[in-house]
């Protein structure tokens, strides 16, 4: 369906306003940026989510310091490794999170796990347990805040800190963040990590579509899929 008038405006507006907004955190920090949004936007409108992987702490800890009330929307696909439901669990403890479950459709998840939907079409997988679940939080905010950095997909390199998607602006704070700058971050704040880590995982997923191997390669592993389509 083509916009309307009033639409087109209104994104063109928003896409102004992401513009100055990208050109300015470019030369901030990652945790100047955290900081600098809730200056630039209203605690009510920022809504963030975790999936507590691989790279998860890095974000909540900056989180945790310079937004220690901020709500944090885990999707619980039902499908997650026990070792990231006890992860999840650690870093909650660890920096006093404010963490809230998201659960697909009943219904639907049963369908997936019986159908083995992951198997024969891991977009619509994914749509149910992940996509879907997500959808009514974000008519309740402006902002939606993730972890995502350049260098995990080529997606993602295409990036800004800041743009427009899915009627809601992203906010990427780590985008341009590399492998270094993470692991120098995490030594210095001794964060701990993902238990699956040790194991050969570098990404870490549901059960079905997750395999060990570096970076996101051991992501739906034998398929072109490389995103779980919340980003897309």
């Amino acid at each position: 369906m083509t916009p309307s008038v009033a639409e087109q405006q209104q994104n063109s507006s928003v896409e102004e306003h992401l513009k100055i907004l990208n050109q300015r955190y470019h030369e901030l920090s990652p945790e100047e940026r955290v900081k600098q949004l809730y200056q630039d936007f209203n605690a009510s409108e920022i809504m963030l989510t975790s999936s507590f992987a691989t790279n998860s702490a890095f974000l909540l800890h900056l989180f945790s310091v310079s937004a220690p009330d901020q709500i944090i929307h885990f999707i619980d696909t039902g499908f997650h490794f026990p070792e990231t439901l006890a992860y999840k669990e650690k870093l909650t403890q660890l920096y006093h999170l404010k963490v809230v479950d998201v659960h697909p459709e009943e219904w639907k998840h049963e369908y997936t796990l019986k159908d083995e939907t992951w198997k024969t079409d891991p977009d619509f997988c994914c749509s149910v347990n992940k996509v879907e679940p997500l959808q009514e939080i974000k008519k309740q905010h402006n902002v939606w805040v993730s972890g995502l950095m350049s260098w995990q997909t080529e997606h993602r390199a295409n990036l800004d800190i800041f743009e427009y998607r899915g009627g809601i602006i992203k906010f990427y704070p780590l985008l341009d963040v590399s492998k270094e700058q993470r692991d120098a971050y995490i030594s210095e704040h001794q964060l701990p990590f993902h238990p699956m880590v040790a194991q050969g995982f570098s990404s870490v997923g549901c059960t079905h579509c997750t395999r060990a191997g570096d970076d996101r390669c051991g992501r739906w592993v034998d398929s072109s899929k490389t995103e779980c389509g919340l980003h897309l």
